[in-house]
């Protein structure tokens, strides 16, 4: 069970090491785009490449979806980034259970986002966790954990890439090693556990009163979506890429220099940016934006 990207590698490696694939379930296809058109998830993409059995249920929750799963008569269902919760009466369905791959070293950043998260909180380093699946949300008993290093210039988006791959070791070594019965289930330490909400389009705009540091992170965070966002001259510019320069002191907001394209934050701190889109118009650098673009008296303040 798996929707986005991030669950892609993981259904190669099963396939690839041999392990029986009875049917793949993943979310329905969605409109997207300008144009609205109809796609599928990449999981279903990979899973009709090998001739698998697809499934996108609107609902676990029904009758119809149990006896779907129950007819299959798996001896474990594997979930990776799938979207749904799984209820209890399905859980119980597989002779071996239902394994998690989580994108955090649970307790920590138990929820929809870990990965972002990490970033935007300035983490140095974040894993993958496999557990087996409870009733709560990722509460289930520990099974492997495998760390992975937080690059400086890593965002959301490569760190997702990259932890896919690893999920996807992690989750083959797991199977193996369940087969051979040399795991142990840990309890979670609740006490240690955090929660990663999910991300929104409202917490992309940019206070500049805050360190630039805390800014920087932000902006990795929320690539590739929803992007970073702040205002100049009434139009929005998204922020792609930028550089922290501590001891800088200004107004927060204010536009310190051009080239280089450098703001002043709050504590004393500056942020240059490096990459942006102006009003909807192409991804570009700070230096080929202001070839064409003039910065106006009133608008030597981002807000």
């Amino acid at each position: 069970m798996g929707t986005p990207d991030f669950a892609v590698p993981s259904l190669e490696e099963l396939i690839k090491n041999g392990h029986e694939v009875i049917g793949v379930f993943t979310q329905q296809d969605k409109k997207k785009g300008r144009g609205q058109q109809l796609c599928a998830p990449p999981i279903k993409d990979l899973a009709l490449k090998y001739n698998l059995k697809v499934f996108q249920p609107q609902s676990l929750k029904n009758d119809e979806t149990f006896s779907v799963i129950k007819g299959l008569n798996p001896e474990l269902i594997v979930v990776v980034a799938y979207g749904k919760i799984l209820p209890g009466n399905i859980l119980n369905i597989p002779k071996y259970g239902c394994i998690n791959v989580h994108g955090s070293l649970l307790p920590e950043y138990r929820g929809a986002a870990p990965i972002q998260w990490a970033v935007i909180d300035g983490k140095k380093k974040t894993g993958v966790t496999t557990m087996f699946m409870d009733k709560g949300l990722d509460t289930g008993d520990v099974l492997l954990k495998k760390e992975a290093d937080i690059y400086e210039d890593d965002t959301a988006g490569s760190l997702y890439e990259r932890l896919s791959k690893v999920g996807a070791e992690l989750l083959i070594e797991t199977i193996e090693k369940l087969e051979r019965n040399e795991l142990v289930p840990e309890k979670q330490d609740n006490s240690k556990a955090t929660f990663s909400s999910m991300l929104t389009k409202e917490m992309a705009r940019i206070d500049w009163s805050k360190s630039a540091k805390s800014i920087h992170n932000l902006v990795r965070g929320l690539i590739p979506w929803p992007v970073a966002i702040t205002e100049l001259s009434g139009k929005i510019l998204k922020i792609y890429k930028t550089k922290v320069i501590e001891n800088s002191f200004g107004d927060a907001g204010e536009i310190k220099s051009i080239n280089p394209f450098i703001i002043c934050c709050g504590e004393g701190t500056a942020l240059e940016i490096i990459e942006l889109q102006f009003d909807n118009k192409r991804r570009m650098t700070a230096e080929e934006f202001f070839r064409g673009y003039k910065i106006k008296e009133n608008a030597l303040k981002l807000i």
